[in-house]
């Protein structure tokens, strides 16, 4: 959710999965409640008893820190980063509001870097904008952030490497990224085509070893170069439900089944209709509409692709720095985040013996796939303008409810087993707020009641009002929600 086209904001750069949460307001409850999912039965026929404990959070941070994303802010029509001055007073406003730490975006979308990197071309030139001659944005950036006693959480966007707009990055630069990296997703028709074909960036196979070591090898770069904070992954992930259809993960698939199931009639499957044999289009997004036999599994093999990766990922960290924290950016909604191949859940978090609340997707083992226990920290994007759970008739009396703030944070703190600390987000300038007062309310609960603080979507948002839709800059309701 951050900009770069399918970045373009935190809201619009992703709308399939983030302009969702706000649209199924009512439907979600449905979702989210019991629903017909059969699930394990004991010999005698009876359900067994499992049982998830809620795990008491003591933790309370209270930090607050603003997401800085590099196009908006930096290259963008009204943003202030591009010049040394306007950072400077620019760190001071938000250190005098409160704001106790930063989150700086250092590749984006287009795969491209905010400093001078061996294994990407940097970002330094775009729309006719350069960073000033002489100056490492992001070094000076955590050099001065620092002297305010602000944190630094480096982040970059993992599995995306092409903008699609100016047709720039990896996807459209490499031949080999082109043609064999790229992810391959369905069409409507259930046609596998490549994802740069679609009208979205330039999403890449996270299955594929070589991808993965390109996105390593920056993240060790960034943290031995710089020594943030913290590391923060983003859109650490498959495009979406339609994704990746290619026969890489094809042949990948088939081995994980003979693998883990002991499939020997694999191979035989017929690719893709067996997953999904039909598909329909929702909103912008193209979801299944008829599931196959080897749906389930699936689903399995993609979100432990995305935790083994992790598992890499952290070590990488680890490796140059172990006083860096590992963390990541995902969205809030967990009752559909499997779509995109993530289970940012605790592996003591079970979502297919869960009697509190069922999921239909979910399968034996799912839990296993979880990646919470890899993570120093979490931030989760609670973006949504209904506060608590009651606001809603359709949601009063709910105990979790994903698709309001109240409830997601909840929601996210069940199924991750308090197991690392958590902040809760809000997107300061795509929603329709009703007034300054509810971004201040917003901010305050988030505060409170997550257990590292709260993460504000983006800077620009707040000191420009042109990119926000109460068109006035947002600086005091920031001040009177970190107030104690």
């Amino acid at each position: 959710m951050k900009t770069d086209n399918d970045r373009q904001t935190k809201n619009q750069g992703d709308t399939q999965m983030k302009i969702l949460g706000l649209a199924l307001s009512v439907i979600a409850a449905g979702l989210f409640t019991l629903s017909s999912c059969k699930k394990a039965s004991a010999p005698d026929g009876t359900e067994p008893e499992v049982t998830t404990p809620e795990v008491n959070d003591t933790l309370r941070m209270k930090e607050a820190v603003a997401w800085i994303d590099a196009r908006s802010n930096v290259f963008g029509s009204y943003g202030r980063f591009l010049d040394t001055g306007q950072i400077r007073a620019t760190l001071d406003t938000m250190k005098q509001v409160g704001i106790t730490g930063i989150v700086l975006d250092v590749k984006g979308s287009s795969g491209h870097t905010m400093y001078d990197s061996q294994y990407a071309d940097n970002a330094f030139v775009k729309e006719g904008k350069h960073l000033p001659a002489g100056v490492d944005y992001v070094g000076f950036m955590i050099a001065e952030a620092k002297k305010r006693k602000m944190k630094v959480f480096c982040s970059m966007v993992t599995f995306v490497e092409g903008d699609r707009v100016r047709r720039q990055g990896k996807v459209y630069d490499d031949p080999v990224f082109k043609d064999q990296y790229q992810s391959i997703v369905c069409d409507i028709a259930g046609n596998r085509v490549p994802i740069t074909s679609t009208d979205r960036n330039g999403f890449v196979n996270p299955a594929i070893p070589a991808v993965q070591d390109r996105a390593i090898n920056i993240i060790k770069e960034i943290v031995s170069k710089y020594n943030p904070d913290g590391f923060l992954m983003d859109y650490a992930r498959y495009a979406d439900a339609y994704a990746d259809f290619s026969d890489y993960s094809k042949n990948d698939f088939i081995k994980f089944l003979e693998t883990k199931y002991n499939d020997n009639d694999a191979k035989n499957m017929k690719f893709p209709s067996d997953i999904v044999s039909s598909w329909k289009q929702n909103g912008d997004a193209i979801v299944p509409n008829a599931t196959g036999k080897y749906f389930k599994r699936w689903l399995i093999y993609r979100s432990t692709v995305i935790r083994d990766f992790f598992s890499k990922a952290r070590t990488a960290v680890k490796s140059v720095n172990s006083n860096v924290k590992f963390g990541t950016y995902v969205g809030a909604w967990y009752a559909t985040y499997y779509q995109v191949g993530v289970n940012w859940a605790s592996q003591d978090y079970d979502p297919f013996n869960d009697r509190e609340i069922r999921f239909d997707w979910a399968y034996p083992d799912y839990e296993k796939t979880g990646y919470a226990e890899q993570l120093d920290l979490l931030m989760t994007g609670n973006y949504f303008t209904q506060l608590y759970i009651d606001d809603n008739p359709a949601t009063t009396g709910m105990k979790y409810h994903w698709w309001s703030v109240e409830g997601s944070l909840k929601g996210a703190k069940y199924v991750t087993r308090n197991k690392m600390p958590l902040y809760g987000s809000l997107d300061m300038g795509n929603l329709s707020w009703p007034d300054e007062k509810s971004v201040t309310n917003t901010i305050k609960y988030l505060r409170n009641n997550s257990t590292a603080g709260v993460m504000l979507f983006d800077i620009i948002h707040v000191y420009a009002p042109q990119a926000n839709r109460l068109k006035k800059p947002l600086w005091n309701a920031i001040r009177e929600g970190l107030k104690d």
